[in-house]
């Protein structure tokens, strides 16, 4: 699906899942970066406990705070909070219980991994409200202290289940603060402003986890983003011999005569072969793609392609990706 000039105008909460592998905290951070170029401010939420963005940003480890971690093209700051369930839980009892003192004595007696653990479902109200308060933060003039919030979900396999929060505390409370502050953290992911994109790889088992994803959050009443294809591989030879390649037909003879003409003499009949069996698992991987994007094209959501970084993934590379967002419309 061809993008228009801007995807996203009015969303302000982007979650970003994805299969494991895929690149999922990548993308999170490439499209935090294009959503803040131009002079806007966007905070990047890290609710797994990796540290993965402060490794993308080449900076020491996050502290249960918001840091600026850069500065976007033509102006514009990215902050990034790793949200800590600890100290989010010890925030929230203070917050709706009064409880604070008491909370630090729970995380010495190990309660608080004892309630995470039996009611699984506070955690993750826990872990979504303190995205979505920062969603919904203002300053004194009534304006939005961030202009958007992108948050490195749960992979696909688990972000239903971690969206749907009123859900998973349907059995822990039916009135009270718990229930109170699902509520409106389902305000929040279920409204126009939210917009949960799946990233991919053009392989079989990310490309279903991803059809799967979506359907199941269609199911839930969930709103649905865009696809985000990861690490595509361009193809380098012609479709000629591409098709060849596949079929395992091409002219060995041209290829040892390449190879001589390249000066290397020597064994120059098994560089050939290396060579064509590199030009054939070529073809099956670009074969390969080809079929899974048919696949994503019965998705009726816009498509982003990013590609493969020749040179591995760095802070340059970071940049490199959000401009690529930003020409196909994401940001």
């Amino acid at each position: 699906m061809s993008a228009r000039d801007t995807d996203w105008d009015g969303v302000r909460l982007h979650v970003v899942t994805g299969k494991g592998g895929t690149g999922k905290t990548t993308v999170a951070a490439a499209l935090a970066l294009a959503l803040a170029a131009g002079g806007r401010k966007v905070l990047l939420v890290e609710v797994e406990g990796r540290q993965g963005i402060a490794q993308l940003f080449d900076c020491p480890p996050l502290p249960y705070e918001e840091r600026r971690v850069a500065v976007a093209p033509d102006g514009g700051d990215v902050y990034a909070l790793a949200v800590d369930t600890e100290e989010a839980l010890l925030e929230y009892l203070e917050m709706f219980y009064n409880l604070k003192r008491a909370g630090k004595a729970m995380t010495k007696l190990g309660i608080v991994d004892f309630v995470t653990t039996i009611a699984p479902g506070l955690r993750d109200v826990i872990l979504t409200g303190k995205t979505s308060e920062s969603v919904r933060r203002k300053k004194r003039d009534g304006s939005f202290i961030y202009d958007a919030v992108v948050m490195d979900a749960p992979p696909t396999g688990r972000i239903t289940k971690f969206l749907n929060v009123n859900e998973e505390v349907s059995g822990l409370a039916k009135v009270g603060p718990v229930r109170n502050h699902a509520d409106t953290v389902m305000k929040v992911v279920r409204s126009p402003e939210t917009a949960v994109h799946f990233v991919t790889l053009l392989e079989e088992m990310p490309v279903q986890e991803t059809m799967d994803g979506i359907r199941d959050l269609t199911e839930a009443g969930l709103p649905i983003g865009g696809v985000i294809v990861n690490m595509e591989h361009e193809p380098v030879l012609t479709e000629d011999d591409l098709a060849a390649a596949g079929a395992g037909a091409l002219d060995t003879d041209e290829i040892i005569r390449g190879v001589k003409a390249a000066g290397l003499e020597h064994d120059a009949e098994q560089i050939a072969a290396v060579l064509a069996a590199e030009a054939a698992d070529h073809a099956r991987r670009t074969a390969l793609q080809r079929r899974e994007k048919e696949r994503l094209d019965s998705i009726d959501r816009p498509r982003y392609t990013l590609p493969m970084l020749s040179d591995g993934m760095d802070l340059a590379g970071l940049y490199d990706l959000a401009a690529a967002l930003r020409a196909q419309g994401a940001a």
